[in-house]
């Protein structure tokens, strides 16, 4: 089946330049149903809302009733948290189904995933589980990224992991292992600069090293997000990804940086526990568009960089 990039046709998504998947390279909020109301009344001047979608998978009520508004003035994203996509057991069907019903009823400007696994068998974990990166690893997760692509007839986007450990086993490093999917699969990439930090300040490698090496020619959608510090036996820092308060500046240095050297580009700010009230979101949101507009204003003079900007967003 041939994969089309979705599109988004809300009244942001004609205020910026849509990105490659519809989406406008503007800065958006997951959307929570605690800040629908506000959002509905004052409808902020914001790039789009992002929703998980397993939040969505049941047939009606309040839930759809508030994403069915939000759509009507915005553009929105998909972003899955259960397909498990590294699992060694297919993909669930029922699953994939549900999740073919939400992008052709809603129509979201891009859908994307977890590089991680979270089912074993007939289990279901609450959480996203890294994975060795080997050979074995990769022609799985090729093959389950083939399958949602033909089954949902897009290209997906698939997010780089928060890691803890790493594997003794892995024989890619990861930047080197996302390339891979990437040629392989043709899908393209979330990059979440959080994860980036929490992942290089945990495994002791250096973030910018790390962002120099990911193929950012793929990347479709930025994600941004708070975490938590906490220490090692060893006493070192071990940051937790726990989307619980505002992003930090370490992560808005990554990201400012980041901007600069590939555009802009759809940016999220995820911020799923202890949310707060809507002003606050908002404000992040806000942080995150002026590092976007700045470099948009910086690149209007320059030919080649906005030439640069069009290659990369492919």
């Amino acid at each position: 089946m041939t994969q089309q990039h979705l599109t988004s046709d809300g009244p942001s998504a004609q205020n910026a330049g849509a990105g490659p998947h519809g989406l406008p390279c503007r800065a958006g909020a997951g959307l929570k149903p605690e800040h629908v109301a506000d959002i509905l009344q004052d409808s902020p001047d914001i790039g789009f809302f992002e929703v998980h979608a397993e939040n969505y998978m049941g047939d009606g009520g309040m839930p759809h009733r508030q994403l069915a508004a939000i759509r009507e003035r915005y553009p929105i994203s998909l972003h899955g948290v259960g397909l498990s996509i590294g699992a060694e057991g297919p993909l669930d069907r029922g699953h994939l189904s549900r999740l073919k019903a939400l992008v052709q009823r809603y129509q979201p400007g891009q859908f994307s995933e977890h590089l991680a696994w979270s089912t074993h068998d007939t289990t279901y974990f609450n959480d996203l589980l890294p994975l060795p990166y080997t050979g074995e690893t990769l022609t799985r997760v090729c093959d389950h990224i083939d399958q949602v692509q033909d089954v949902l007839g897009l290209r997906m986007l698939l997010e780089n992991p928060s890691t803890y450990v790493a594997f003794a086993q892995s024989t890619y490093a990861e930047t080197d292992f996302l390339k891979e999917i990437v040629r392989r699969t043709d899908c393209g990439l979330l990059l979440d600069v959080n994860n980036v930090h929490v992942s290089c300040v945990n495994q002791q490698w250096d973030a910018k090293t790390y962002l120099e090496s990911f193929p950012v020619e793929a990347v479709g959608e930025v994600h941004l997000g708070g975490h938590a510090v906490d220490e090692d036996d060893a006493g070192r820092p071990l940051l937790i990804d726990a989307h619980d308060r505002e992003v930090d500046a370490a992560v808005w240095a990554l990201y400012e940086a980041l901007i600069g050297r590939i555009g802009p580009v759809p940016t999220l700010i995820e911020w799923d526990n202890d949310v707060p009230a809507w002003p606050v979101l908002m404000n992040e949101t806000m942080a995150a568009n002026a590092i976007l507009e700045a470099e948009r204003e910086a690149r209007s003079d320059q030919p080649d960089a906005v030439a640069r900007e069009a290659r990369l967003a492919g």
